[in-house]
Order: structure tokens, then sequence, then C-alpha cells
């Protein structure tokens, strides 16, 4: 099932999401989030995005399914690389350079509840984060400078006008 995915003006992609008890079954959830982040041509999508703030995420990239219970970065490290970064909680603003650490060390839950502690880099680590900053209420246009900002004013007005939740 296809869920409304919210956007920038819902006070819940702000809110910092709580832990999920071990062994919750989460796999109608996680089906529908992944038919939801297809509809939406996206790569990764985390709960709080659809308004449950639960600290789960899951990503699909190169056709590689991986889902995210419980995750928390141990350490980020490497370089610090520029990359364009969009979010489907900002439908029309995508595009802008976004400095992240090019490594992580990451530990999660799988789909089966299985304690992963992993590395990830590239583009899957900088996924990863984006995703993660959601789940702790922290957003893309956070990491912008002023002068981004004051760039997309007129489409982040736009948006707030919007009703909500919207699908794409």
């Amino acid at each position: 099932m296809i869920l409304p995915i919210l956007i920038y003006n819902n006070y819940t992609l702000r809110k910092k999401s709580e832990n999920v008890k071990i062994g919750y079954n989460l796999k109608k959830l996680i089906n529908n989030m992944f038919e939801t982040m297809y509809n939406a041509n996206g790569i990764g999508l985390a709960s709080s995005q659809i308004g449950i703030n639960i600290n789960l995420f899951i990503i699909d990239l190169f056709k590689k399914k991986k889902i995210f219970i419980n995750s928390k970065i141990i350490k980020e490290y490497g370089k610090k690389k520029e990359y364009k970064e969009g979010c489907l909680s900002f439908p029309g603003i995508n595009n802008k350079n976004i400095y992240r650490k090019s490594k992580i060390l990451l530990e999660f839950y799988d789909e089966n509840w299985k304690k992963n502690i992993k590395n990830f880099k590239g583009i899957l680590a900088r996924v990863i984060q984006h995703e993660y900053d959601h789940i702790n209420g922290i957003l893309f246009i956070d990491f912008l400078s002023k002068k981004e900002k004051k760039e997309i004013k007129n489409n982040i007005k736009k948006i707030n006008k919007w009703e909500y939740p919207i699908i794409k």
C-alpha cells in the first residue's frame, strides 16, 4: 500500500524517533514503505517521512534493498565530500550540495532482528546518513549555506502552502 509522504511543513519530520522494541513485526510496514518509496522514485525513506516516528529506514540503491532498524552511527570518518542531494519530503528541491563524511560505521538490526555492525562507504554511506538524519529530526536543508537557503526560499514557501501529507 502506498503511504502518504509528509512534506517540509509537517512538524513530525523534526521529531526524534524512538527505538523499536526488539522482535516487533515490521514486515507489513516495511513492504508499504518500499512500495511508497518506489512510487515516489526515491532511493531511501525514513519512517518519520510517513508520520511514524520509529527508528526505521529503508534504502534501495543499485537494486539492493536494505533495511535499518534501531540504527546508530558509531563513527563517521574519511574525507568530507560534496554531493548533490534531494529529498522526497522536499518535492522540487534537489541537487543541493551537501558535505558529508565518506565512510560510516553503523550499528543496526536487519528485518530478521539480526544485529549488525558494518562499515559503509561512498554513496551508500551518504544515503544512510541522509535517512539517519531523518530519524533524528534533521533535514538536509539544515546543511545548506545561507546563500542556498535564500535561493530555495520561494520553493519552500510553495511547499508550505500545500496540503499534507502528499503522495507524488
